[in-house]
Order: C-alpha cells, then structure tokens, then sequence
C-alpha cells in the first residue's frame, strides 16, 4: 500500500512539473507574434480494486463475509498539450506589409522542403526577387511577387493586393488566400511561428478571407500573444501548490514506512 501511494505521489509531481514547463513556455512567448497559448490536460491512471478489511484474508480468527471492496487510484498522467486558439489583441504597426487575422483562418507558407504550413504571424517581408515572405524567408502560399517599381502597397481585407507603382498606376499583384481547420488544436507546432496539419486537425480548408467563414485581414496591424500573464502566474501558483502537496505526501508516507519498520524491530 505505501509503495502505491509513493507511485501515485511521484506521477502527481512529475505531471505538475510538465504543467510547469508548459505555463513557462507561454509566459516566455508572452511577446512572440501570433502565439497561442498552450494547455497542458491530464488523465487519471488505472485503478484497483482493495479490500476492506485487509486483515480478514490473512489473520486467523478474523473474517469479512461482505467481501467488500473499493477502488484505488493509482495516479495521473500527461494527456496531451493542445493549443488555444483564441484570438489575440490586435497592435497597431503602420507596416505595410503587416497582416492581421481577425476571426478564423490562417496564413499558408510554402518551407524550403516544399510542404505548406501555417501560421498566424503576419509580418512579411519582401525578399530580394521581390517575393512576399515570412520574417525566417518562407514563401507565402500563393506567390505574390513585387516589381522593384512598386511604391505603395494597399491590402484589403479580402485579401486582394493592390500595387501602386512609380508611375501612377495600380495593379493587382495577386490574392491572399486563407486555410482554416476543422480541429485547430490537433495541428503540431513546429517552432517558428508554424503548425502543420494532422490526421487530428483535418484537411486544410482554403478561401478567400472576409468570406465563408474565413477572417477578414487588417493591414498595417499584427496580431499579439493571446497568453494572459494574470492567469498564467494564477495557473503557475496552483501547479507549483500541488506539487508542493504532492511531495508532503511523499515524506508522509516515507515517516509511515519508518515508524512500520520501526515497530517490527521492537517486536
């Protein structure tokens, strides 16, 4: 019984160090682009069924005719980490080719590997051939290219890209399109700022932003962490006062060991 409860402690600290680390990854990411706060879930482990009256199988004289019996814990486990997608605050940049998401959607970036991802972070830039991309130089999905005569870029919130050049004319350069997922928070993260899409978050469903469901884009603005640092420190408390619990039980149990121990010697 004490090597259970020893067990059943133990798994009670390790899950609070994982909730631990994952509250410290969101409150490091408190000023990252786009971020989405991650949410650490729990399940309980297996149980057993104990008797009563432990003594009445085992002592001579000494009977149980109920036979009852309870179910014991054995502890808990790490389920899984899942992202919170809701919307963050949207901050005011003036940069032209800053992209805010309001609602429901996600930018597609091409990786040097050629599969697509997805992200939230909107702040592009344009690379030397004058191709729109992500600050680490991922392609956004589709193509848009600039000629170097661009002077003003103007970007709807239907994603239309709209270019003024030198001389006075405007032209479309190309369309930003949206995908958004049945299940967003089975998508895995892949650093920066990208997710990838999973048997878990279904297929990828592109349009056109401002319609069917999709977010509308706001330019000139970039949207902000949604990690709220008031309820992270309130989560970080509590998982710091179950670990604390947790470990009392096990320096309780180790003194209950003792004292068994001890009174089998002076018997």
């Amino acid at each position: 019984m004490s090597t259970r409860a020893l067990r059943t402690a133990a798994s009670g600290m390790y899950a609070q160090q994982l909730n631990i680390e994952i509250i410290s990854n969101n409150i490091a990411n408190i000023n990252t682009t786009g971020f989405k706060r991650n949410k650490a879930e729990f399940k309980d482990l297996m149980y057993q069924q104990v008797q009563v009256n432990p003594l009445a199988s085992s002592t001579p004289g000494i009977s149980d005719s109920s036979g009852a019996k309870i179910q014991v814990g054995n502890g808990v486990q790490p389920a899984s980490s899942s992202k919170v997608f809701e919307q963050g605050d949207v901050t005011s940049t003036k940069g032209q080719l800053d992209l805010a998401i309001q609602g429901d959607g996600f930018f597609q970036v091409k990786k040097s590997d050629g599969t697509i991802a997805y992200t939230r972070d909107g702040s592009f830039k344009i690379a030397s051939d004058g191709t729109v991309t992500t600050s680490a130089g991922y392609t956004l999905e589709p193509t848009i290219t600039l000629n170097d005569d661009a002077k003003s870029i103007n970007i709807t919130t239907d994603g239309a890209v709209e270019v003024t050049t030198t001389s006075g004319s405007t032209t479309v350069a190309g369309n930003i399109q949206l995908a958004r997922f049945i299940n967003p928070a089975g998508m895995d993260s892949l650093g920066d700022n990208l997710y990838a899409e999973t048997t878990s978050s279904g297929k990828p469903i592109t349009g056109t932003p401002s319609s069917n469901g999709f977010g509308s884009l706001k330019q000139g603005y970039l949207e902000a962490s949604n990690v709220d640092i008031v309820e992270e420190m309130v989560a970080m408390i509590q998982a710091q006062r179950a670990y604390e619990i947790n470990s009392k039980s096990v320096k309780t149990v180790e003194e209950m060991m003792t004292l068994a121990n001890n009174l089998k010697s002076s018997s």
